[in-house]
C-alpha cells in the first residue's frame, strides 16, 4: 500500500451474529487529501467509520493510523505482533485503532469525528462549544483544576490560547457575531459547520465526517465545500468523509471508495468512480450487464 497513507484500513469484516456487515474491505486514506466513502443505504458506510473510531472493535482485519513521516510504516508489521496500541518513534508514532476504545482514538491517535445527527451542546453559546472541545488540554493545563484555582500562568496561558483557537474558527465558520448565541438557535447549516469546528478545536489528524451535508441546501453545500476544502489546503488536515450528496462528493474528493452490501466495489479518483459500471449499476439497483438499458430508461 502507498506510503503517503496516513490511514490504513486491511481486510476489514464486521459481523453482527450472522450478518455481515462489512466484508474483507482495504483501503487507504493519503495525506493531506479528502478521501469520500460512498454507496447506497445499507452498504455498510457508518459501520466501517464505527470501527475506525472505536465504537465497534471489528471482527477482523486491521486499522492502522500514523503520525509523522511515512517511515513510521516500516514499525507496523512489529506493533502488530506485539501487544501494544501504539509505538511512538522519533517525532512520530503508529496505532492499531482496532485495539483502541472511542475515547483513546480521539485523545490519542487525534482522530475527530461528526455523527450523522447533529451533536452540539444546543443549550451552551457557539463559543462555549468551541471551548468545550478542548477541555481535555485545559485540565492537563490546569493540572486538573489546582492550577486554575491559584491562577498560575500555565494554565493562563492555555486559556487565552483556547479563546484564540475558537475566535479563529468562528471566523473561518462565518460566526463571529453568532459567538454568544447558543447553539441550538442557529440555522441547521451553521449548526453543521459549529459542528465541524468544534471537531476541529481538538487537532485532529483525521477528521471523519458522517453525511455533513445531509439536509443542507445547495447554498449551506456551495458553504460546506468551502469549509473542507479550507481544512486540507489552510490546515492540511485529512478528511475521511461519508457522503450521499454527489455534487459534494465529485467536488471536492481526491479519493472515492464505493461499498455495496459491505464490499468494496471500486476504488479510484471521483472520474474513475462516477464511470465505473460497477458503481452505476449499484446506485440504479440493476445487474452491471443491464446498466445501459437502465441508464436510457432514467434519460442519462
Amino acid at each position: 500500500m502507498s506510503s503517503d497513507a496516513i490511514l490504513r484500513v486491511e481486510h476489514l469484516t464486521m459481523r453482527f451474529g450472522g450478518l455481515v456487515a462489512v466484508h474483507d474491505l482495504s483501503f487507504t486514506a493519503k495525506k493531506g487529501e479528502i478521501t469520500a466513502l460512498i454507496g447506497p443505504n445499507g452498504a455498510g458506510k457508518t459501520t466501517v467509520f464505527n470501527c475506525i473510531t472505536g465504537f465497534y472493535k471489528p471482527s477482523e482485519g486491521r486499522v492502522a493510523l500514523r503520525h509523522g513521516d511515512s517511515a513510521q510504516w516500516d514499525q507496523l508489521e512489529s506493533l502488530t505482533a506485539s501487544s501494544l496500541r501504539s509505538r511512538m518513534h522519533g517525532d512520530g508514532a503508529l496505532f492499531l485503532l482496532e485495539r483502541m476504545p472511542d475515547y483513546l482514538v480521539t485523545q490519542k491517535a487525534r482522530v475527530a469525528r461528526t455523527f450523522q445527527n447533529i451533536r452540539l451542546f444546543r443549550g451552551m453559546t457557539v463559543l462555549e462549544n468551541l471551548l468545550v472541545a478542548q477541555h481535555n488540554s485545559l485540565m492537563v493545563a490546569s493540572g486538573f483544576t489546582l492550577f486554575g484555582v491559584l491562577g498560575l500562568p500555565n494554565y493562563a496561558r492555555a486559556e487565552h490560547a483556547a479563546v484564540d483557537k475558537a475566535a479563529m474558527w468562528l471566523e473561518k465558520i462565518n460566526l463571529t457575531d453568532r459567538a454568544d448565541d447558543p447553539a441550538g438557535d442557529l440555522p441547521y447549516g451553521a449548526q453543521r459547520r459549529l459542528e465541524i469546528a468544534r471537531a476541529m478545536c481538538t487537532d485532529p489528524v483525521l477528521l471523519c465526517l458522517d453525511e455533513p451535508a445531509a439536509g443542507l441546501n445547495p447554498r449551506e453545500s456551495a458553504e460546506l465545500n468551502d469549509l473542507l476544502l479550507s481544512i486540507k489546503n489552510e490546515i492540511k488536515t485529512s478528511v475521511l468523509l461519508i457522503e450521499h450528496d454527489m455534487s459534494v462528493v465529485m467536488q471536492i474528493s481526491d479519493h472515492v471508495i464505493v461499498l455495496d452490501y459491505g464490499t468494496k466495489i471500486s476504488d479510484g479518483t471521483r472520474d474513475q468512480v462516477r464511470n465505473d459500471p460497477k458503481v452505476i449499476a449499484a446506485y440504479l439497483g440493476v445487474d452491471e450487464d443491464e446498466v445501459a438499458k437502465a441508464e436510457a430508461e432514467v434519460g442519462l
